[in-house]
């Protein structure tokens, strides 16, 4: 059997205490992290498809400064405010039926990335063909689908300024209206509500480049990229 000098015990004695006090460094250390990390952290997706694919609807050098420009401001900035404002909101879904109880960045912010998210998807080259399934529910709702188009043109067409046209699921009833600015139908904060459907984007940054001020052409031109099986998917 070893015998252990009184100097080796000692000495090891130190190692131990030392493995131990840097073991519980390490542990402060990662619990801290944790507790000072953001609990909602909103990403931008990746784009569906080239940013050319949506011509002549959409043009090329708008959907590259949409997406790589606006939306990607609207992400940063939606995130620095999280970890500014220690918002605590684990969800998208807990951010926005709390929008009222945010700041004008963090709401703004918010709305804008995942308004932009929710965009990119509803639209797809050539996406002319419409689902027995939603044009039977777009009929329901509104008599049919030519009375549904209107409806959502004028939406569109008709919000002051900057903001959004939003076909929604309101527990069962579908509904069109708009909103100002980066609000979203989610928000407990907006006149619209219910689960979003369809939307479009009428901000001028959406159009101006190719359309100038003529809103309405834009609107017309947009119907041709609608990607109903999107549409179709989120109706279920």
């Amino acid at each position: 059997m070893k015998t252990i000098t009184r100097r080796t015990f000692v000495k090891n004695s130190l190692k131990a205490t030392s493995a131990i006090a840097i073991g519980a460094s390490l542990v402060a250390n990662v619990k801290a992290a944790q507790a000072s990390a953001p609990s909602l952290v909103f990403s931008q997706i990746p784009l569906p498809y080239s940013f050319g694919a949506l011509e002549p609807s959409i043009d090329t050098m708008t959907m590259e400064i949409h997406y790589g420009k606006h939306h990607s401001a609207y992400i940063k900035n939606v995130n620095d405010a999280i970890v500014a404002e220690s918002i605590s909101f684990t969800s998208e879904t807990d951010f926005f039926t709390n929008a009222s109880k945010l700041s004008a960045k963090a709401r703004n912010n918010g709305g804008g990335a995942w308004n932009h998210n929710f965009f990119w998807q509803v639209m797809k080259p050539g996406g002319i063909n419409l689902p027995g399934k939603v044009s039977e529910a777009l009929t329901q709702g509104f008599g049919s689908f030519d009375s549904f188009k209107e409806q959502f043109t004028a939406a569109a067409t008709g919000r002051f300024g900057s903001g959004w046209a939003w076909l929604v699921n309101d527990h069962g009833k579908l509904k069109i209206g708009s909103t100002p600015n980066q609000d979203n139908p989610m928000m407990d904060s907006s006149d619209l509500k219910g689960t979003p459907l369809l939307a479009l984007d009428v901000w001028e940054h959406a159009y101006y480049l190719k359309y100038q001020n003529k809103r309405a052409d834009y609107v017309a031109n947009w119907w041709s990229i609608v990607n109903w099986d999107e549409v179709a998917k989120r109706l279920a």
